[in-house]
């Protein structure tokens, strides 16, 4: 009785553990869909950040450039020591002793006019924030079509994986019947290798496409900034969806939505429009520059004394005569003490304010402006014709794409017809080789070209979705599944 409840009891043990591998290799594993993938790498793509965070430091040029215009405001106090002979600054008078002396200004200034500089950086610095906004918006689009073409990529090597598989177990069945027949002289040791060979054909075609889908779905996982470890399985769209896809364009008026709305063109005609902003910015130089400054400031000095009594001394000093009768006119004599004139008042009696307006005239600085505006120029000759340059490559891309899409679109049904066809063969070849009225080449052949037939049929499927993304993400619209 023990021994059957111990044993009962491992029973229970492993099966519980069994089942708790499994639920944690259940869970291990990762389903994602296109949106979630698309999500994803949204969230984690380091370029993306960098493009966000350069847009955030021209955002911060733009508001510096703004705050430029305001008036500046700044203190300057200063104390020191004087030794020996020195001015005082309350008297400005040499003196040979030791100074207390403490000063402060406040200065404040604005610019009332610079060539229009201040004005058309501000601008500038605004269109090369909305550049910097559609480089991001650019980067998005870029890693969103990247991602679907993946997506797309590992859809159809998990097709190709289950097609192979197939071919593989339809080639057991025909190796084990020519085994069976060579067994009992009905065939050639010739016919059985052709079938030992195409099982092995087989084989090895489905370790080329577990290979691709590997690869596929690791450019996925980088693309997600995922780790290159995580078990992850794809969700399958809704096949009926892929196969109602759109494959007739006008190049002419894809390219007319285009050039309004792809990021690559609205980026460099951002970028023309801050270039030839730059030439205004440049020319401002030449005019002369109008400032408001004012300023206020005081003084304090421990040498500045006040007299705080005074003693008559009984004599009189002589300070004149009169004209008429030469009689000398006197004045007592006193005595004085002083004191250390108070620190606030001093302040409050040498406080000074200044206001004024300054013009500076460019006369001549060694043609650094005129070099400045030429370079300007020519940044901006460059700008439009890099605009020009995105212009062309994205119309001669579109024309490229809506004619990939037909030629996607011809293969597929060139390559479903040819895969009926050898369907339709192979079976008819499948029911003589099992009567024996075909020989084992003429099987393996009709096996090899269905397979070869089926896989065609499946890439050029999926490259017709692929070629109408591409479509869809140049008219600007969303990229989904």
């Amino acid at each position: 009785m023990k021994l059957k409840l111990l044993l009962s009891v491992k029973a229970t043990l492993i099966c519980t553990i069994i089942f708790s591998v499994c639920g944690f290799n259940a869970r291990a594993q990762e389903v994602i869909g296109l949106q979630k993938a698309v999500d994803l790498a949204l969230d984690r793509n380091l370029t993306i950040k960098q493009a966000e965070f350069t847009a955030a430091v021209t955002n911060e040029d733009l508001k510096q450039s703004k705050y430029n215009q305001l008036p500046n405001l700044g203190v300057s106090p200063q104390g020191a020591f004087n030794f020996g002979r020195n001015i005082d600054p309350s008297t400005n008078q040499f003196s040979n002793q030791r100074i207390l002396a403490v000063n402060g200004n406040f200065n404040s200034q604005v610019t009332l006019f610079q060539g229009g500089q201040l004005r058309n950086t501000v601008i500038q610095n605004k269109i090369l924030l909305d550049a910097d906004k559609t480089n991001v918006a650019k980067v998005k689009n870029d890693l969103i079509l990247n991602v679907v073409t993946t997506y797309l990529l590992v859809l159809t090597n998990q097709d190709l994986v289950t097609a192979a598989q197939q071919q593989i177990d339809v080639s057991k069945i025909a190796l084990d019947r020519a085994q069976k027949n060579f067994d009992v002289g009905n065939q050639t040791l010739a016919d059985l290798s052709q079938a030992k060979a195409q099982l092995s054909t087989n084989e090895l075609n489905y370790t080329n496409a577990e290979n691709q889908l590997e690869q596929s779905l690791l450019t996925l996982k980088q693309y997600m900034e995922m780790d290159p470890g995580t078990d992850i399985k794809v969700e399958r769209p809704d096949i009926s969806k892929l196969n109602n896809v759109q494959t007739v364009y006008n190049a002419q008026e894809v390219v007319k939505t285009a050039l309004a709305v792809n990021p690559d063109v609205l980026l460099a005609e951002q970028r023309q429009k801050a270039a030839a902003q730059g030439v205004k910015v440049a020319k401002g130089a030449y005019y002369p520059s109008i400032v408001l400054f004012g300023a206020a400031g005081s003084y304090f000095s421990d040498a500045k004394n006040v007299p705080f009594s005074r003693t008559f001394t009984g004599a009189f000093d002589t300070i004149g005569t009169v004209f008429n009768n030469g009689q000398r006119v006197i004045t007592p004599v006193y005595q004085y003490a002083y004191k250390s004139n108070p620190f606030f008042r001093q302040l409050k009696d040498n406080f000074n304010q200044s206001l004024g307006v300054s013009l500076q005239i460019p006369i001549f600085n060694r043609f650094a402006t005129r070099t400045a505006v030429r370079k300007a120029k020519l940044q901006n000759q460059n700008a439009e014709v890099t605009a020009q340059l995105a212009r062309n490559n994205l119309s001669k891309i579109i024309y490229q794409a809506v004619w990939d899409l037909q030629a996607a679109d011809k293969r597929y049904v060139s390559a479903t017809q040819t895969y009926n066809a050898n369907k339709d063969a192979f079976n008819i070849i499948q029911q003589r080789y099992t009567v024996g009225l075909v020989n084992s080449l003429d099987y393996n052949t009709s096996l090899t070209n269905l397979n070869k037939s089926q896989f065609d049929m499946i890439e050029a499927q999926y490259q017709v979705v692929f070629r109408s993304k591409v479509i869809d993400y140049y008219l600007g619209n969303p990229i989904t599944l």
